[in-house]
């Protein structure tokens, strides 16, 4: 390859790894402010600031928080919200198999970034092209949100609590209006995630009654099963 031609190539790479930081900094600051959602979600299910802030500092997934957050308010036991989280964060489990060989990554630099293996640092890791804008995508999603998500989890946690009674402005609904809200776009990917949120929804509201808090919404993940196995049967 010709010296124009190196230098054709390491522009593109240059430009392409700029575009993935810009990618990172925006969908990390943008997701990161829903902490905030969180942190006063979490103090009006009944945790203190500090388990808030420890959650989010460990879990580090906002769906699963939501859900262990959500199980606690509803009267729920610890194990049976704990279950049902990592039953949701299990998710991520399948991501670093994706991103394994992308990442490249060796020691103990590898339990670092699996921490960070979420939706969103999968999601912009996976739209770059080449693997050197993957890793600059993922590495500045990771670092910003991380950072952003749990400074406004301080900031919800710390502001709900000062309220008093965040049940009396209606902040009790905060929680689930934002799980909603995540898994609203999820139904628009097509008519087969539609019939399993349904499903789940049905098995959710039937077992609400006989069972414990905390054990329907586990109890709900069976509606996908069907759909996983026809989708392993057709590949």
């Amino acid at each position: 390859m010709s010296a124009t031609g190196t230098e054709e190539v390491a522009g593109a790479d240059g430009s392409a790894r700029k575009a993935a930081v810009r990618d990172g900094l925006g969908v990390g600051l943008a997701v990161g402010l829903s902490g905030l959602a969180f942190g006063a979600a979490a103090v009006t299910a009944g945790l203190t600031v500090a388990q808030a802030c420890v959650l989010s500092l460990l879990a580090f997934t906002g769906a699963s928080q939501f859900a262990l957050a959500g199980v606690i308010g509803g009267g729920g036991g610890l194990v049976s919200g704990t279950l049902g989280a990592v039953l949701l964060g299990g998710r991520n489990a399948l991501y670093g198999m994706r991103l394994a060989r992308m990442l490249d990554v060796r020691g103990w630099r590898r339990l670092a970034t699996a921490q960070v293996v979420i939706d969103e640092t999968t999601a912009v890791a996976t739209a770059q092209r080449g693997d050197a804008a993957a890793r600059a995508g993922f590495y500045t999603t990771a670092i910003s949100l991380y950072l952003t998500w749990n400074s406004t989890t301080l900031l919800g946690a710390a502001g709900a609590a000062r309220l008093g009674d965040p049940e009396a402005i209606g902040l009790d609904v905060l929680g689930p209006a934002v799980f909603l809200a995540l898994l609203w776009p999820r139904l628009a990917a097509g008519r087969r995630e539609v019939r399993v949120a349904l499903a789940a929804a049905v098995i959710a509201l039937a077992a609400t009654p006989l069972l414990p808090p905390g054990v329907p919404v586990m109890l709900a993940a069976v509606a996908a099963v069907p759909a996983l196995l026809r989708k392993e049967a057709k590949a």
